[in-house]
């Protein structure tokens, strides 16, 4: 009989989830899900306040405490000034201590061409899917891991099957962006695996959220339904209920890993 102990799975009662980029799509149907799952939420937003705050009422209306901040999470700064709004909330007791992160925000551009490509753009658009992936979490471990005196806690990047398929024609760049994130959540999994920090991504398929209008097809999703086994796009919904299944004590043994959530595409 194996009589070896392990780090308890199981999440504390009162605990908070960072979710960035939370005002519209995966975003906010994340951050609704969770706070029905008994999380406390760190609404992150960019431009949208007022969707931003929509989001956070009905995260009070289900009896969890919430924190609206603004911050672009490509830039470093904005990064360091929510987390320390993050810590004053904790240290009040308005929120409770950070646990997980799901790494939302991200932006796409219209579609081009490599050779077309300006430096402007392909900057643009690994500051903010990159770089700031890699600022929240740095930040977040710092909050969460046992090599830093607490609990431990899980992290969630959001990936794209761009990563797989490579989007010629549209954005080459976007799916490059994604391909780094897969890479970086295996990196990450495997080096705090023994903190009491699990790591994994959750890489959707074709959406039905505003990122395409983003994007310049507002209709891209309907346009390429055929394309998809299933042959419809998905939905939020679904995507965000993937992502809080793995932040949950239910995905305790699970790190490491990117699911598709693609209809089989």
């Amino acid at each position: 009989m194996n009589t070896s102990t392990h780090p308890s799975p199981f999440l504390p009662a009162a605990r908070t989830l960072l979710v960035t980029g939370a005002s519209r799509g995966i975003g906010a149907a994340v951050t609704r899900l969770a706070a029905k799952r008994g999380w406390d939420v760190l609404v992150n937003y960019t431009r949208d306040a007022a969707a931003a705050e929509a989001v956070a009422i009905d995260v009070r209306a289900d009896g969890q405490r919430a924190l609206v901040v603004q911050a672009d999470v490509g830039d470093e700064a904005q990064v360091m000034a929510l987390y320390a709004q993050l810590d004053a909330a904790v240290a009040s007791g308005r929120l409770a201590p950070l646990v997980g992160l799901v790494n939302n925000a991200g932006v796409v551009d219209l579609p081009e061409r490599v050779d077309e490509m300006s430096g402007t753009r392909l900057e643009r658009m690994f500051r903010i899917n990159v770089f700031g992936s890699f600022w929240c979490a740095r930040e977040a471990l710092k909050r969460m891991s046992t090599r830093h005196g607490h609990a431990g806690g899980s992290i969630v990047n959001l990936s794209s099957a761009a990563s797989r398929l490579g989007s010629p024609g549209q954005y080459v760049d976007y799916a490059a962006s994604k391909g780094a994130i897969d890479v970086f959540t295996l990196g990450l999994a495997r080096e705090v695996a023994a903190e009491g920090v699990r790591v994994n991504a959750v890489r959707p398929g074709i959406i039905e959220t505003d990122i395409h209008a983003s994007g310049g097809i507002p209709d891209r999703a309907q346009q390429m339904a055929p394309l998809v086994p299933m042959q419809r796009a998905g939905t939020a919904q679904e995507v965000a209920a993937a992502i809080v299944w793995l932040l949950s004590e239910e995905a305790s043994y699970t790190t490491g890993s990117v699911l598709d959530v693609t209809g089989g595409r």
